[in-house]
């Protein structure tokens, strides 16, 4: 008889990045004779892709690795890898924490698995965690979770130094794929019957290749038969050009959304945070946007509490998001990161119970500003995408407008997903639109 396959367990942690990594690691495994499996299969080998830059993250991965290290006594050959960013900031420090994890491999090392794994089924452990100048990993095929959208890296790494994250440490410095690879993969996600594409970067708007920058990109993408939709992720407000914003206004294939980090309210937090630019920058360009793009929604991400924030500093944050009226947002409690500049320069000193009454205190500002739009759309017909079915009802359909809001409606004859349909908005919460298919 043949020998069996090996049997992997893939989960990942964290960003849209990480999801995107995930599906390179699959393909890399399928290609060399691994059988990939859920959660509810067994196992011989079971790898997580980690996120270093939420502390709640971290969490979630330290208690998996403990309660596998007691699972290897139980099943004794089972191998147990870590990937990502996690092992990148700790490195070899990761395998003395958890003696149950046979090899560490960071996001330059992924074409190593094979390799890494073969050597911890022969007992030894090692730490692949050089960073590359080069690697985009430009020549492997996702092997991509099924679905609507697709996620596709047009480039790697970051060069801007936020004082509290760790991208540039664990992911390295910034390197751009070629546009023909990104348009080749683009015209290879039509051919899977994939809809809509969200194009990612630690800081898109860095991208460049040759003469092309991301604008270009963007509307090159666009372009290619069979995408209907486009989006991207993350930009940054320090060096978001004026002719990107003409490119979404002027295409109607790519999405009229963005998310746009802000940070913090406070022109001396930000400027602590190193983010290069002051909040009367950030309104002027969402003012441009708001200009330029019809029915533009904004969202963005908070940080709460940072070293020295004072309530003064909090109440700019506030004014700030009072102002600029999110769509949505992602708001956190400053969690200092080891290695970054803040966690080396500024001590973490404001108080825990201070943090989390002001992310509470934000959020219930941000509910009733997303309400309040979302009470405008009541009446509204919609076009959307179907991602999906409700968690709650497989008789209800979950889809996407283009400005990213979810909406719920009773399924309808000749409906999949996949589908573009028109929904009339009856109701809404802060979160998300209801209504009937026109």
């Amino acid at each position: 008889m043949p020998e069996a396959k090996p049997t992997v367990r893939l989960l990942t942690y964290g960003c849209q990045m990480n999801e995107y990594d995930s599906e390179l690691v699959a393909s890399l495994l399928a290609e060399n004779g691994y059988v990939l499996v859920d959660d509810h299969h067994p196992a011989d080998i079971i790898l997580v892709n980690t996120c270093a830059v939420r502390e709640s993250a971290n969490t979630r991965v330290y208690a998996q690795l403990s309660q596998w290290t007691h699972q290897k006594k139980e099943q004794p050959g089972l191998i147990v890898g870590v990937l990502g960013c996690i092992p990148q900031n700790l490195k070899d420090g990761l395998l003395e924490k958890f003696p149950g994890v046979d090899f560490v491999c960071g996001p330059d090392s992924y074409r190593r698995l094979p390799e890494l794994i073969a050597h911890a089924r022969a007992g030894g452990h090692e730490a692949a965690v050089d960073l590359s100048e080069y690697e985009t990993y430009s020549d492997i095929a996702p092997l991509r979770v099924p679905g609507v959208n697709a996620w596709l890296a047009v480039m790697r790494g970051c060069d801007n130094f936020c004082s509290f994250c760790v991208v540039p440490f664990s992911r390295g410095r910034e390197r751009s794929r070629t546009p023909e690879s990104v348009l080749e993969e683009t015209r290879q996600l039509t051919r899977e019957g994939y809809k809509q594409v969200t194009l990612l970067g630690q800081n898109v708007n860095s991208y460049r290749s040759g003469d092309t920058d991301f604008a270009a990109l963007i509307g090159q993408v666009a372009a290619v038969d069979g995408i209907e939709r486009v989006r991207f992720t993350s930009p940054h407000p320090k060096d978001f050009p004026e002719h990107l914003i003409e490119v979404i206004a002027a295409n109607p294939r790519i999405c009229s959304h963005i998310h746009f980090p802000l940070q913090a309210g406070a022109d001396r937090i930000l400027k602590l945070m190193n983010r290069g630019y002051t909040l009367d920058d950030f309104l002027r360009l969402v003012e441009m946007m708001r200009a330029k793009i019809p029915n533009l929604a904004l969202t963005t991400d908070i940080i709460c509490g940072f070293p020295t924030e004072t309530d003064a500093d909090y109440q700019e944050t506030v004014r700030a998001v009072s102002t600029v009226e999110f769509d949505s947002a992602f708001i956190f409690k400053y969690s200092e990161r080891e290695g970054t500049p803040a966690a080396k320069r500024y001590p973490d000193d404001v108080p825990d119970d201070i943090k989390s009454e002001r992310v509470t205190r934000l959020v219930a500002l941000q509910r009733e500003i997303s309400a309040t739009k979302n009470r405008a759309m009541i009446g509204q017909t919609v076009r959307v995408l179907i991602e999906g079915f409700s968690k709650k009802s497989p008789a209800v359909l979950r889809a996407r407008t283009d400005s990213n809001k979810i909406v719920l409606f009773p399924t309808a004859p000749g409906l999949a997903v996949g589908d573009f349909c028109d929904v009339r908005i009856s109701e809404v919460t802060p979160n998300t639109l209801l209504g009937q298919v026109v």
